[in-house]
């Protein structure tokens, strides 16, 4: 399934408390269903203070499979239908009134009965509250008490408060809810695999202040990250200098230089299954002057090569499977072949950054796969569209994880 179908005609059941943060959860609700959910929202007595079903029907673009449910008695057996039909139930805003009742199986309204019909993994809680509350250790014991169940929590923030105190008790943005819903929707495929992916660029200094780098953001090796955590993979994240956010539920490692990240790509490769090598760390390093340099004439610098990071996990007897990436001005797949069968890689991803819609920066991107064939003077290779990156690495994962498979290395 394409990432961007991912919540196509699935049944999401919203619910919502009262909070003054449910204003967030309208727009929520409004963005699922253009996404294409169905969605079905449940509204406690104290939410309806804040917002009327009237409004909620409107935003459920289309209505399709939409509906607003107030009342544990609206028809007969809500409870246990709702919970059937859902994929998914996002309670956002959660109360700490509502979290103490969902930890101690009371069920005095729709909402917790439903609740108590679902399995616990299929359950989402954003909760929402005043810092003081959420820091009391009742309601963490309450927390902790339903994550131990399999109940799924994301957030709260840290931030300025509707009450104008500052900490943690904000509910999370739309975006991470939503692309935390489609974690939980994603076929788990690389469950029990660890894989790590280098993203972005690195710096090399000249001086104290000034350094080599190059146009690498981070977005095609970030995609490839979180891609593969929502199917279920252990996922580290070796990153150089980059203004993405970073992603949840990953192992994160900063680094600036080429051998910060060598020397981080060292210390995981021997536990992982797959790497995914995406970043563009610098070819070369200065022979690096201690002090900043004056504008008093000529200078003259040297460049040292830096160490080839794929090119020493590809050597190693014992090794992941390697997927390397290649960005060039043509698509040269004969360079890129070279590179591959130099390298001992798996695969490699040829990137013709000069194309529209391939650079370093954009959303989008097309990529050339190419892989060895059994005979290693050969290689076969596929050409993607210009598709959103989280599209290619969808292509990318799929693809190696086929060559992994076949190459019957046990998952364990």
């Amino acid at each position: 399934m394409k990432d961007k179908e991912i919540l196509k005609n699935k049944n999401l059941l919203l619910a919502f408390t009262g909070s003054v943060a449910v204003y967030k959860s309208v727009e929520l609700a409004r963005r699922l269903s253009v996404k294409g959910a169905r969605v079905k929202i449940l509204l406690t007595e104290n939410a309806a203070r804040f917002v009327t079903p009237l409004l909620l029907e409107s935003v459920i673009v289309g209505g399709e499979g939409g509906g607003v449910y107030t009342d544990t008695f609206q028809y007969p057996m809500a409870h246990i239908e709702l919970a059937e039909e859902a994929e998914i139930m996002v309670i956002a805003p959660a109360t700490a009134n509502i979290i103490g009742k969902l930890a101690s199986g009371i069920a005095d309204d729709l909402l917790t009965t439903v609740f108590l019909a679902m399995s616990p993994q299929r359950v989402l809680i954003a909760p929402a509250m005043n810092w003081r509350m959420y820091e009391n250790p009742v309601v963490q014991e309450n927390i902790n008490k339903l994550r131990s169940r399999g109940v799924n929590f994301i957030g709260p923030e840290a931030g300025q408060l509707c009450c104008g105190e500052e900490g943690y008790g904000r509910m999370s943005e739309i975006d991470d809810i939503i692309e935390e819903i489609e974690r939980l929707l994603f076929q788990k495929d690389l469950e029990g695999l660890k894989i790590v992916v280098t993203a972005g660029p690195t710096r090399e200094y000249l001086d104290p202040v000034r350094f080599i780098t190059n146009s690498s953001t981070g977005k095609m090796g970030y995609a490839l990250a979180k891609v593969a955590r929502n199917r279920g993979a252990d996922v580290t994240l070796i990153t150089g200098p980059s203004c993405l956010k970073r992603p949840r539920g990953i192992k994160y490692i900063s680094v600036e230089t080429t051998e910060e990240m060598a020397e981080a790509v060292r210390g995981e490769a021997d536990n992982a299954n797959m790497i995914f090598m995406a970043a563009a760390p610098a070819d070369f390093r200065f022979k690096r002057f201690e002090e900043k340099l004056r504008r008093d004439g000529t200078k003259i610098v040297e460049l040292i090569p830096t160490v080839d990071i794929i090119g020493e996990i590809g050597l190693k007897e014992k090794r992941p499977f390697l997927v390397g990436f290649a960005a060039e001005l043509t698509w040269d797949i004969k360079k890129a072949e070279e590179k591959l069968i130099k390298k001992g890689l798996d695969m490699i991803i040829l990137n013709n950054v000069a194309e529209d819609g391939a650079g370093f920066g954009t959303d989008t991107n097309k990529v050339c796969i190419i892989e060895k064939t059994p005979s290693a003077s050969n290689v076969t290779f596929s050409t993607t569209e210009v598709l959103p990156k989280e599209e290619i690495a969808s292509i990318i994962i799929d693809r190696a994880l086929e060559l992994y498979r076949k190459e019957n290395i046990s998952i364990s």
